[in-house]
């Protein structure tokens, strides 16, 4: 069944060349075209369009689709197009012509719209709550080990005193900003597109103030054609938020991935938590965030996937954009996936306390012992050359003491004031 049925059958090559996998994809908007639907014919019963009987018939059978929804038994039927051509093939099956008025005054194209934007708005809240839980156990690792000092690095090269609790503390701060992000993507997926129809709007006298507040939307996409223009910019805007988020664990991935290995030893996990080799017997290999640190490269490129899938597309509704489900569903899933590995990976992290007693790390303490000397009252350039010539000649060593009270430094993580900033932000998109 079609709802742009006119008596005849789309060739099948074309039909299954069009239509692609979207059959599949749709499920996972199921439940939103449902609660869409509940929230229009509500709407076209308060317009006249639906007597309060058939109102009421047509909200039982959806409450009972939606029910079947979430008991895993809903299926787009072969020869069913998509999601609304089978929930609207199942009202006129089960309730007759009564069935075929809920489509009055929507097109497919607002409706895949509000069906899209309630999609994302929850996938976004679920990726900014499995953000959150990262961030708490950064947040806890962070302050565990605050006291524990590790080199830092810079071109790779030993730099200055590091403390697991600023490397922790670092990543926590970072999902500060991905979660802004989030927040904005969900302010563009939180807009009610339905009325737009086709794109034109509808002579109908529809309420969409009403329909707006039913599915709970923040406002409602006023002009019509920036409506249907929105296809694309909100998937756009999810990208990068995910994209964000996938370069914080990205780089955290590789992180773990250097620090485990023998030449750095920094931290290390439960036997069962590494994988091993076929032929060298002594290897624990980071298999988990090598694997991350590869879904979340791949990640970064979602925001040039739409965006060339968008370029210069005309004005209204292209089937084109079909084709952004192919790229946005398995994302969101994938993101959430592997926060939840890593902060699953991270209760069982063990750091290696005594790894900065090495030797191979003593000139990490040169700019402390210039700084001491410096508070002591000797130019800052003398005690510069004085601590310089030191190591030039073999003769330095280092006092290994470590005084940062500045905010943010090694001895002042200001845990707290960023834990507030993350409340903040999560409060835009979790409430």
């Amino acid at each position: 069944m079609k709802l742009w049925s006119k008596g005849f059958e789309p060739d099948k090559m074309i039909e299954e060349f069009t239509v692609g996998n979207d059959r599949e994809l749709d499920l996972q908007l199921a439940r939103y075209d449902v609660q869409g639907s509940l929230a229009h014919i509500a709407m076209l019963e308060s317009i006249g369009l639906l007597t309060a009987d058939e109102l009421k018939v047509l909200t039982d059978e959806l409450d009972n689709i939606a029910a079947m929804i979430e008991r895993g038994e809903f299926t787009i039927a072969p020869g069913v197009e998509d999601v609304h051509s089978q929930v609207e093939f199942l009202l006129t099956e089960r309730l007759g012509d009564v069935g075929k008025k809920i489509h009055s005054g929507r097109s497919r194209n607002d409706q895949v719209l509000v069906d899209l934007k309630l999609f994302m708005r929850d996938k976004l809240r679920d990726i900014a709550g499995a953000v959150s839980r990262l961030f708490d156990k950064f947040q806890s690792l962070s302050e565990e080990h605050k006291d524990v000092l590790m080199p830092g690095y810079t071109h790779l090269q030993v730099a200055m005193p590091s403390s697991f609790g600023l490397w922790f503390g670092a990543y926590a701060e970072s999902l500060v900003d991905d979660v802004r992000m989030l927040s904005a993507a969900y302010c563009v997926a939180n807009q009610n597109p339905l009325g737009s129809a086709a794109g034109y709007g509808s002579s109908f006298p529809l309420d969409r103030e009403m329909t707006t507040r039913l599915m709970g939307f923040g406002t409602m996409h006023y002009n019509v054609v920036a409506a249907q223009m929105s296809r694309g910019k909100t998937e756009r805007a999810a990208a990068m938020a995910i994209a964000s988020v996938a370069s914080t664990l990205g780089r955290f991935a590789m992180d773990v991935c250097m620090f485990m290995c023998q030449n750095f030893g920094f931290v290390s996990f439960p036997d069962e938590f590494t994988t091993g080799s076929s032929i060298m017997p002594h290897k624990k290999n980071p298999d988990v965030f090598e694997i991350m640190r590869g879904k979340c490269n791949r990640l970064q490129c979602l925001p040039n996937e739409i965006a060339m899938l968008t370029a210069n597309l005309p004005l209204g509704y292209n089937r084109d954009l079909q084709l952004m489900k192919d790229i946005m569903f398995p994302a969101v899933t994938e993101i959430v996936q592997c926060l939840e590995m890593c902060t699953m990976m991270l209760g069982h992290i063990k750091v290696n306390a005594d790894a900065v007693n090495d030797s191979r790390y003593d000139y990490m303490f040169t700019v402390e012992d210039v700084n001491r000397l410096t508070l002591s009252g000797m130019p800052f350039r003398e005690a510069y050359k004085t601590i310089g010539l030191q190591v030039q000649h073999g003769e330095y060593k280092p006092t290994r003491e470590v005084h940062h009270t500045h905010h943010g430094s090694i001895g002042n993580l200001c845990t707290a004031q960023i834990k507030q900033k993350m409340q903040q932000a999560l409060a835009d998109i979790l409430g």
